[in-house]
């Protein structure tokens, strides 16, 4: 898949790659069992860390072109998403932060976001009608999920509210990613990751706003969310690719 690169870059993601699965993977298998999750907290901030590390030097190794500018903003959202795990880690003194969680994720949805409709303008995949269309779909696909397990039978708070324009937030991403796949398939694992996102979050809005409870739901969260930001932050090969 990185054949394409020199030979110490490529080494170099492809064991950034393999750590981050050990970390993950090795976590779910040989950590402790407990009635949310087996995989360590500090096993979770580690596999988010080592992505963080691949989204800039994905960045570095980059051409200069419309892909160093998707890697940069990809690297920054996925720093951001590292400080969201750090903000629901539980590991800082004040506790696990919610909002602050909320705030940072978003955040790095953002850059996700402009990163991805930036290069769609600069290298012509931006139909109008795949673009809008794909993304239109999945904002009713996130305003749906958010009524029936967020808010539906709820009390609803300011954190509930809250909920909605971050739902919305990861079905953006995950239109305009499915957009761009739909016009070139390199970009199939960028959607497969922002999708994997979306959902993560809709089980974690379950057990946070809906009391949903299963054994290993950690678990469940971290399978998801990890491979849907490792994929995100490996779509920058695509990137590249598309552009050779």
């Amino acid at each position: 898949m990185l054949n394409y690169l020199p030979g110490v870059p490529r080494y170099w993601l492809t064991g950034l790659w393999l750590l981050w699965a050990v970390l993950l993977f090795g976590g779910f298998i040989f950590g402790r069992e407990s009635e949310t999750h087996r995989i360590p907290v500090r096993a979770r901030l580690a596999s988010s860390v080592t992505l963080a590390l691949a989204g800039w030097s994905w960045f570095l190794v980059s051409p200069d072109n419309a892909a160093k500018s998707y890697a940069l903003l990809t690297a920054i959202g996925m720093t951001f998403g590292f400080l969201g795990d750090l903000a629901l880690s539980g590991l800082l003194p004040f506790g696990r932060n919610v909002m602050g969680g909320i705030a940072a994720f978003g955040s790095g949805h953002i850059f996700y976001v402009v990163a991805i409709l930036r290069y769609g303008n600069q290298t012509g995949l931006d139909n109008p009608a795949t673009r809008w269309g794909s993304l239109a779909i999945w904002l009713v696909i996130a305003a749906i999920a958010w009524y029936f397990i967020v808010f539906r039978g709820q009390a609803a708070s300011k954190l509930h509210w809250a909920a909605l324009p971050y739902a919305l937030l990861l079905a953006a991403t995950t239109g305009l990613a499915t957009g761009l796949a739909w016009q070139s398939s390199l970009f199939t694992g960028l959607a497969a990751g922002a999708a994997l996102f979306l959902f993560s979050d809709l089980v974690l809005a379950g057990e946070l706003f809906s009391g949903l409870k299963f054994k290993s739901i950690g678990d469940v969260v971290w399978l998801t969310y990890g491979p849907g930001q490792m994929l995100i932050v490996y779509s920058v090969s695509a990137a590249i690719r598309f552009l050779l």
